[in-house]
């Protein structure tokens, strides 16, 4: 059986006839991605909530160099949003993400349902402790055991080799580390950097909430980041303290945006960094704003 699906894969993916493959369920892609492992094929894995834009399409472009079969999954986890977020108008474009997928030499879409992945008798969660409490987990949460525990859930249907995540969302790509490190999961976390839009907003899937107006608004956000470090590199900000009140007077004065947050961490442990600072201490500058009811983050 093993041969037979190898041999079919490996004719089909030769001829130009190939047609991607949409697997719902989720023993049925377990089975089959275990045949191809068997194989000796690599697969690079893709996790999405859809409404594709050009962060993802960057993912899936590295995803292709590097791998045999290249697999994106499209669901949107109700376990990671929280009381009054927008899981209900989150954005759901199926047919758009379909075509997209197929342009950019995606093999498989795993598509799965809610209820394929949280059957109802579900007690069983993930969490990386505190580096889950603390930035974006103080603000939401539950958010992070969310994540990680359909992350864990789709590694162990899909299998991958590799797994790709972009660096705007830092923090939870620190966090998905941590957890394939401390449970020896057998995949090969990628991180991918951060894509942006013509101004520097990064692109998220959120931004569809976003006016023209509040798009370019909210690039500001990362030029005042991208200026701290500017400043930093010239000495002109030496220590934690002035490049926090640096960033947080640069924000304040764009109208309609608030500032949740702006932190400067040791990107391993995502620890707060006290005293003095320079572009030699590798850190890394966080920041969360709201740009009306859209959250935005962003990282330099």
């Amino acid at each position: 059986m093993v041969d037979r699906i190898c041999g079919l894969w490996t004719i089909d993916r030769f001829f130009s006839g190939f047609k991607m493959k949409i697997i719902t369920s989720p023993v049925v892609a377990q089975r089959y991605f275990v045949k191809l492992k068997k194989c000796g094929k690599t697969i690079g894995f893709v996790p999405t909530m859809g409404a594709l834009h050009e962060g993802h399409l960057s993912l899936i472009k590295r995803a292709r160099k590097e791998n045999a079969l290249v697999v994106v999954s499209i669901f949107i986890n109700p376990a990671q949003f929280g009381k009054n977020e927008d899981f209900e108008k989150y954005p759901r474009t199926f047919r758009q993400d379909k075509k997209i997928c197929r342009q950019t030499g995606v093999d498989i879409i795993f598509y799965p349902s809610t209820n394929d992945i949280y059957k109802q008798e579900h007690l069983t969660f993930v969490e990386v402790k505190n580096l889950s409490d603390i930035l974006c987990g103080k603000f939401r949460p539950g958010h992070f055991r969310g994540v990680t525990t359909v992350v864990l859930k789709l590694f162990n249907i899909i299998q991958p080799t590799r797994a790709y995540f972009g660096t705007k969302d830092f923090q939870q790509l620190k966090i998905i580390e941590k957890m394939v490190d401390d449970l020896n999961i057998p995949v090969k976390i990628i991180s991918c950097p951060t894509i942006r839009e013509k101004f520097g907003l990064a692109f998220s899937s959120r931004n569809k909430y976003l006016s023209t107006g509040q798009k370019l608004d909210s690039a500001l956000i990362y030029k005042a980041i991208s200026d701290a470090k500017v400043k930093i590199s010239e000495g002109y900000l030496k220590d934690i303290v002035s490049v926090k009140k640096y960033i947080t007077k640069a924000v304040s004065k764009i109208s309609g945006i608030n500032l949740e947050y702006v932190e400067i961490v040791d990107p391993k442990t995502l620890t707060n960094i006290e005293g003095r600072i320079s572009l030699k201490n590798n850190l890394r500058i966080l920041i969360a704003a709201k740009v009306g009811r859209t959250r935005l983050i962003d990282n330099v």
